[in-house]
């Protein structure tokens, strides 16, 4: 069976609720790893109010016993902290009052998904909408992918993400090893390894702030430690890189993908971007360079996948927009829900936990099986037949 997962919840329900089906049993969990994930999320400078106000860690309350899996899908749990300022509001059952009490939204937002949803599902209060597709679901999708990251992690895989660039500030290129760049990234409020960028990151943040405005930028995720051969180049479905990018996009606000050297392929020779392919006893096949950023043929080829996204400036802005009320289809300024200045860095830590799912999909399809002893066994196995190839 494939690795899936759903997740249900408002930003203003009680919780957020994600159910994983497809792991093997005896995968041992570290919840203190987990929450820690969950807690990288909510980091960053530029963040609003509500990273104050939640806490976030993830409840296990099924398929889980003793610390491992037990083959049995997963449920997780994120409780809201806010849900008590909003039970009346986001009450399941029947309610008599005011537009005010309900607190309807008939000023959709732009670049938000508050207009296309009302007029998709016939809703008009625009909170039905925004309250879905509010990227506070992607504390969800961080817990699910820190359970696929300790999957990956027992193969000795790892994940490391930073920011590349945010608004007209690009970070310097930097060639760190993993670990290190993972050290580093996590003492940074905005996820760089560069001292003097990080200080004119968050300068520039706040002036941005100050402005009533927004930024986004560019954050990148690596993968290390991946065998030859994940994804498939036979149909358009299996080609690891086209899941990957696929992914990336379904970020909010997450606007285009490149991998390697991604758009620059289109500017240079190809003598320029293709990696050529060497041979060594201690290494095996490899490549020379990584301009390919890990991918050929829709497949892992040993080197570390390097993916980069570009989010765009959050739409929700203290200086609003002009918009259309639905009432009265006359102008108005669109509504204001609380918001950051800048999700950029903790919108890396969502990049990292997205792309490792999908590399965790991938991994199990090739190496499935129903415990965790089955699949080191048809890992090791491939791995000694690569080796002899």
């Amino acid at each position: 069976m494939s690795l899936r997962y759903l997740t249900a919840g408002e930003t203003h329900g009680p919780q957020l609720t994600a159910i994983i089906e497809g792991l093997p049993s005896n995968l041992q969990l570290d919840f203190e790893e987990l929450n820690f994930q969950l807690l990288r999320r909510q980091k960053g400078h530029g963040r609003g109010r509500r990273m104050q106000i939640e806490k976030d860690t993830a409840n296990i309350v099924g398929g889980v016993r003793h610390g491992r899996t037990t083959g049995a899908p997963v449920a997780l749990v994120v409780a809201n902290n806010d849900w008590k300022h909003w039970t009346s509001v986001m009450n399941i059952e029947p309610i008599e009052g005011s537009d005010e009490e309900k607190r309807r939204v008939h000023r959709p937002r732009p670049g938000h998904a508050d207009l296309n949803g009302g007029l998709k599902y016939n809703l008009k209060d625009l909170r039905n909408v925004l309250e879905r597709s509010s990227a506070r679901e992607t504390a969800a999708r961080v817990a699910v992918g820190a359970v696929a990251r300790q999957l990956l992690a027992a193969f000795g895989i790892k994940v490391a993400g930073q920011v590349i660039r945010i608004g007209e500030i690009e970070a310097p290129a930097n060639n760190l090893p993993v670990d290190e760049l993972i050290r580093l990234t996590e003492e940074s409020p905005v996820r760089v390894v560069d001292k003097e960028t990080e200080e004119k990151m968050t300068a520039y943040i706040d002036q941005i702030k100050a402005e009533g405005d927004s930024i986004g930028g560019i954050v990148e995720c690596i993968v290390e430690g991946l065998p030859v051969g994940l994804g498939s180049h036979v149909q358009y479905d299996r080609k690891l890189d086209g899941r990957i990018a696929q992914a990336v996009v379904s970020i909010n606000a997450f606007k285009g993908v490149e991998i390697g050297i991604g758009f620059e392929a289109g500017k240079i020779r190809g003598s320029q971007v293709h990696d050529e392919i060497l041979y060594t006893e201690e290494r095996g096949y490899h490549r020379a360079t990584n301009r390919l950023g890990g991918f050929e043929g829709g497949m892992t080829n040993g080197e570390q996948i390097v993916v980069r996204g570009v989010m765009k400036p959050i739409p929700t802005l203290y200086k609003p927009l002009q918009s259309v009320d639905i009432d009265t289809r006359e102008p108005f300024t669109a509504q204001v829900e609380r918001s950051d200045a800048c999700a950029v860095p903790a919108a890396s830590v969502v990049m990292e936990h997205v792309v490792a799912w999908e590399v965790a999909r991938a991994f199990l399809e090739k190496f499935g099986g129903d415990s965790m002893e089955e699949i080191r066994s048809n890992y090791d196995a491939y791995l000694e037949q690569i080796g002899r190839y």
